[in-house]
């Protein structure tokens, strides 16, 4: 069975957000499974001059763009058994940011064009094209409207993944056929709500959707999930399955992260106490191992459920507690905890910005990891941060939802609020703050976390059982 990766991004190459950590590891959990799986991606200005040393050039062709062809090159790259090729372009590709342009509807209408293009020159025909967000929603359809008739490409399937619904591709219909090049008559398959949405085309055209978690595609039925997408996605629900998404256990690894102050294991967790005392002396703090540090990393904006957080702040600030706080975003979010980190510079310690390092010694060396979210299709901080041991505080939505369970009874792996409420989430604190109290049952807690499985293995073979599906296989 061989699998055709189509991304926007992926590590090592290019990266801004979750979207690169699964194109970076689901393919390599594939290959560890004996499935041929290959991705493609666009060459950006970004890609270090280290790994432009490791590709190679195949050739170029060029690639059509409604009325007009484009030069496309194809670079090719192997790394960790993975095979990648880099779609090169310098006008749509050669820029400082991987989004936010202008053109972001042409640029990734050609890319899209391209993944079936080159597949003649690469020597790898798939069964299946694997397509993630909107940058590579068009793939179905062009697949379904121009290459079907052509045996090379009769028998490929689609699967179309949506990592984050609120980004659909919507532009203005001026842009069916100057640049989708869709056949008049067609307008159907990518037009909604009065809008050319790409998101919707690849839910009507692809062979099946999934999402990143099993809760996420439930909520996505939802007018209050699904940024408008809900009707057609009601209409489509035989194609729809949410499969969570793991986390790469070579990079996040306690035993071994080179960048956190002292390495541990869940034998080891009292050298996470070095990794404490280290962590609040970095961040300015007094080092203090009885008082239990609270830990966020995310993006500094409202539906990371930071309005929250700012409602109920100065309230938790009056127990014995402090926070270390990773990230970048809205004015009132950054403001609002700058304030905080000066108005209490003994229990607050703030980083504006992204520092991978910090990031990694916050997982390991936090007690709590607070991620409120007020929807998370699936998140990767709450598993990095069982992997080291830290216990994580979620609402239930989304993948947190699938990965997280309130530890009252005994058996869960952290703490959860159900509803959208700052005091609601004030209570998980208060109730985490006192399970850490209890020295004895905390222990069990953060074993029993570090203990969870979310490696890619278990979702691979999600996947694998999807692909077989599709191709008529056992």
């Amino acid at each position: 069975m061989k699998i055709l990766f189509a991304t926007s991004e992926a590590l090592p190459f290019a990266m801004s957000g979750g979207l690169a950590d699964v194109s970076g590891a689901l393919p390599k959990a594939l290959r560890r499974r004996l499935v041929g799986c290959r991705v493609v991606m666009p060459l950006y200005k970004s890609v270090s001059a280290e790994l432009r040393e490791k590709m190679t050039f195949i050739g170029s062709i060029t690639v059509p763009v409604s009325w007009r062809r484009q030069y496309c090159g194809i670079f090719e790259a192997h790394l960790d058994g993975v095979i990648y090729y880099l779609i090169d372009n310098e006008y749509y590709f050669n820029r400082d940011m991987l989004y936010g342009h202008y053109d972001d509807a042409e640029r990734f209408a050609f890319f899209s064009r391209a993944v079936l293009e080159i597949i003649p020159y690469i020597d790898f025909k798939p069964d299946i094209i694997h397509c993630n967000d909107w940058q590579t929603a068009m793939v179905p359809v062009y697949l379904n409207e121009f290459y079907k008739a052509d045996p090379l490409y009769s028998d490929i399937k689609s699967v179309f993944t949506i990592h984050n619904i609120q980004y659909q591709g919507k532009y203005g219909m001026e842009l069916y056929s100057d640049l989708l090049g869709l056949l008049p008559g067609r307008e159907s398959l990518v037009e909604y709500d009065g809008c050319v949405n790409l998101m919707k085309g690849a839910i009507q055209c692809s062979d099946k959707v999934t999402t990143v978690s099993p809760t996420y595609a439930h909520e996505i039925l939802q007018p209050y999930y699904s940024h408008g997408l809900d009707n057609i996605l009601k209409q489509f629900t035989y194609k729809l399955t949410g499969i969570v998404n793991g986390i790469d256990y070579d990079v996040y690894n306690p035993e071994t992260d080179p960048m956190i102050f002292k390495n541990f294991t869940v034998d080891t967790l009292v050298d996470k106490a070095v990794n404490k005392a280290e962590l609040q002396k970095q961040m300015g703090l007094p080092e203090k191992a009885d008082t239990p540090v609270i830990g966020i990393v995310t993006r500094l904006v409202k539906h990371k459920g930071l309005d929250l957080v700012k409602h109920v702040f100065e309230e938790i600030l009056q127990a014995d507690v402090q926070f270390v706080i990773l990230g970048s975003g809205e004015y009132e979010f950054e403001s609002f905890f700058y304030e905080m980190a000066q108005k209490y510079p003994d229990k607050v310690g703030l980083k504006i910005g992204f520092d991978a390092t910090l990031a990694h010694r916050i997982y390991a060396g936090a007690d709590i990891f607070l991620m409120p979210s007020k929807s998370e299709p699936c998140g990767l901080a709450q598993m990095v941060a069982l992997r080291y041991g830290t216990v994580p505080i979620v609402r239930e939505t989304g993948g947190l939802n699938d990965t997280i369970a309130d530890s009252g009874d005994g058996e869960g792996n952290g703490f959860t609020f159900k509803n959208f409420n700052a005091h609601e989430m004030q209570n998980a604190v208060w109730r985490a703050l006192a399970g850490y109290s209890d020295k004895q049952g905390w222990d069990i807690l953060r074993r029993r976390g570090m203990n969870c499985n979310n490696s890619w293995g278990a979702s691979a073979s999600a996947y694998i059982g999807l692909y077989k599906e599709l191709v008529g296989k056992k």
